[in-house]
């Protein structure tokens, strides 16, 4: 009988040492592994790190671009199990979201990603020159009260998130996935996760309490979380102009060509990037020479001189893309266990290059909102409380996107006489410095979130316009025409406040969310 004990004593000794090994064993392999989180292995079919199915993710992010990357990363070290499924994690040669203006560095730096940008050529941009017939004014960032690191910066948008993926790798809990999401899982009214497939064509499901869909501005799942009113004005086309020196430096240049602007601004340290916007719904044809004769008779001759022949020779290099404008306003429809983010959310005109620092700055909304909470499964009290974020968001997000829209239609050229007052306006305005310089461009830059400081600016642009033609010696053509600029400004702006929301955009205060308390776990 001793003898048995003394067998069983001897077996159960050695299967324990075995379990302990394999335990600990496991837990030393998974610390050594950097950027793989807890029950995260190697996915020799995707090229991503994929979780087991243990449960283990407290939030889904659906792309890895700008908006998720960066909302990775940082709900990554605010200790969330974070899970990313990316469509495409190889680098991405994009001709927008290579600018980002110094409202949306500071929350860069907030987020402390700022150093994303120090390693990619990333190139400072400290303010604008505007030219319009020959005339030309500069128009410099408002910086003087912040650290002499903050500015603008203009990059290629590929590396810039590529250094953010890196960086969120770098997190034990952080996991970053190659696969296409098809769908979102739905029981009973509350998103579960996604249903995705990967790059060897194996459809795979996901779970978290929270799903984060940031797939972009051609979101194939926002129809299930918001009423998109999308809305295509005009295309980019994007050309990278190369060895030669902008009249100012370290500055975005805009043209106000006919019909519509014309954008230079650096991305590298030999690179320019020219965006020609070309309105409507049709492009010319790369592929018949249609948009190369466009690009040399239409718009080249409207090019400051600088940069005319390596204007002309970036269009003969033959590297010519395009990319819809795309303006799609906030109108979320709340969902238990999803949230929309990012372009897929919310889209203005690329004109003011403000996409970015909008993004960055609903993750720091995100992020102080969802600070207090430990336990995120109660779907329903969590879809309540986040109904907050679409307030909290609005003082950046409507100064920025009803600039971009207004402007954009200010910019460009009109037969109409009253159109044209107001863009003669506009740049005079502009031109006069001051308080007319610094106010606009604080708001254009992210720094100045303030709504009622963008009307007021606009009006008073509308007012100068029509005191300029009223002077010294008003007649009833030029009263009528200043009566017709008024109206004219109120059509541009107020259509714009109106799909923002007048009530969230100025009186945020008075909107029941906006005082929403977290849930009690």
């Amino acid at each position: 009988m001793d003898g048995q004990y003394l067998i069983s004593g001897a077996l159960a000794l050695f299967l324990g040492m075995v379990l302990l090994y394999k335990r600990f064993g496991k837990e030393k392999r998974r610390l050594s592994k950097k950027g793989r989180g807890d029950g995260y292995v190697k996915s020799s079919v995707d090229g991503g790190f994929r979780p087991e199915a243990d449960g283990s993710t407290d939030i889904l992010i659906v792309g890895a671009g700008v908006a998720g990357a960066a909302l990775a990363y940082t709900l990554g070290k605010e200790g969330r199990r974070v899970r990313v499924i990316e469509r495409d994690l190889t680098e991405q040669d994009r001709i927008v979201g290579e600018l980002l203006q110094p409202g949306g560095y500071l929350k860069l730096m907030e987020l402390d990603l700022a150093d994303c940008v120090q390693t990619i050529d990333a190139q400072r941009i400290v303010g604008y020159a505007l030219f319009k017939d020959g005339k030309h004014t500069q128009l410099s960032y408002p910086l003087e009260k912040f650290h002499s690191d903050v500015a603008g910066r203009g990059f290629h948008n590929g590396r810039f998130i590529q250094r953010m993926r890196e960086k969120a790798a770098t997190l034990p809990n952080v996991s970053l996935e190659q696969g296409t999401v098809t769908s979102l899982i739905e029981e009973n009214g509350t998103v579960k996760g996604v249903q995705y497939k990967t790059k060897a064509g194996e459809e795979l499901k996901a779970y978290a309490p929270l799903t984060v869909v940031c797939d972009g501005c051609f979101s194939n799942l926002r129809r299930n979380l918001c009423t998109p009113k999308v809305d295509v004005p005009s295309h980019f086309v994007g050309l990278v102009v190369e060895n030669c020196d902008l009249p100012f430096p370290n500055h975005g240049h805009v043209i106000l060509a006919d019909p519509s602007p014309i954008l230079f601004y650096p991305i590298g340290s030999t690179e320019i990037r020219c965006l020609v916007d070309v309105p409507g719904q049709k492009l010319p044809s790369v592929a018949s020479g249609e948009m190369a004769k466009y690009l040399k008779t239409k718009v080249a001759p409207q090019v400051p001189p600088e940069l005319y022949k390596a204007f002309i020779a970036a269009i003969d290099k033959g590297n010519i893309k395009s990319m819809p404008n795309r303006s799609m306003p906030a109108n979320p429809q709340p969902t238990p266990g999803a949230l929309l983010m990012g372009d897929a959310f919310n889209m203005r005109h690329p004109l003011t290059g403000g996409g970015m620092t909008v993004a960055l700055s609903d993750i720091v909304v995100l992020r102080n909102l969802l600070r207090p909470l430990q336990d995120l499964n109660d779907a329903s009290a969590l879809c309540k409380y986040l109904e907050s974020f679409y307030t909290l968001r609005k003082p950046v997000a409507s100064t920025i996107n009803t600039l971009a829209g207004a402007l954009y239609k200010v910019f460009c050229a009109s037969p109409d006489p009253a159109r044209k007052e107001m863009r003669e306006a506009c740049f005079d305005y502009l031109s006069l410095g001051g308080l007319c310089s610094s106010g606009p461009v604080s708001l254009l830059s992210g720094l100045n979130p303030r709504p009622m400081h963008l009307v007021c600016h606009f009006f008073a642009v509308a007012v100068y316009g029509v005191g300029r033609l009223c002077l010294p010696f008003p007649s009833l053509k030029r009263m009528w025409l200043g009566a017709r600029l008024i109206k004219g400004a109120s059509g541009i702006i107020f259509p714009i406040i109106r799909d923002e929301g007048v009530r969230q955009m100025f009186f945020p205060a008075t909107v029941p969310a906006y005082h929403r308390a977290p849930p009690v776990n």
